[in-house]
């Protein structure tokens, strides 16, 4: 799977172990797996996290200081609730890597980024489907935004400054 960020494609340190027994230097677990590896961890290698898009932000909020990566999962490009958990997460003060991991398409790439995240972890038939060069060419595509908080200016309150002054 192709690993994209901002910049374009990227080696992937990160291996994934659900139960946390590999013995890399980087190691991706299950949520479930989450405390055994942190109490486990005299190794001192980095531990990430890997969660469903059904898992609150409020639950990793303990962990925060201590996983190095979150990994959240898109099943499909239609299920947007990673965007929210990955700007809740933010929120809480999480500064780590925020990775999407699943099926996103290019033209989610400025959102996820405005979100908060910092990597997309994508399965090679989407990679296949959108050459980088198009992912790296919708990246800073957001320039207005309806919400607020999002990086970008908000167009609600841009209007209003509008109105104030004509």
């Amino acid at each position: 799977m192709p690993l994209l960020d901002r910049t374009g494609l990227r080696d992937d340190i990160w291996v994934r172990s659900e139960d946390g027994a590999s013995g890399a230097e980087h190691v991706i677990v299950g949520f479930a797996y989450l405390d055994a590896a942190l109490a486990g961890n005299g190794r001192g290698r980095k531990i990430g996290v890997a969660i469903a898009n059904d898992v609150k932000a409020s639950a990793l909020e303990p962990y925060l200081e201590q996983v190095e990566l979150i990994s959240i999962a898109f099943p499909n490009y239609g299920d947007g609730r990673g965007f929210s958990i990955a700007k809740q997460l933010r929120a809480l003060g999480f500064k780590g890597v925020l990775r999407a991991h699943g099926p996103l398409i290019a033209d989610q790439f400025a959102y996820a980024l405005d979100c908060g995240f910092d990597e997309i972890d994508l399965p090679d038939s989407v990679a296949l489907r959108q050459p980088i060069e198009q992912w790296l060419a919708m990246a800073g595509t957001i320039s207005h935004t309806y919400q607020r908080g999002y990086g970008a200016q908000n167009i609600l309150d841009a209007r209003r400054a509008a109105r104030t002054t004509v």
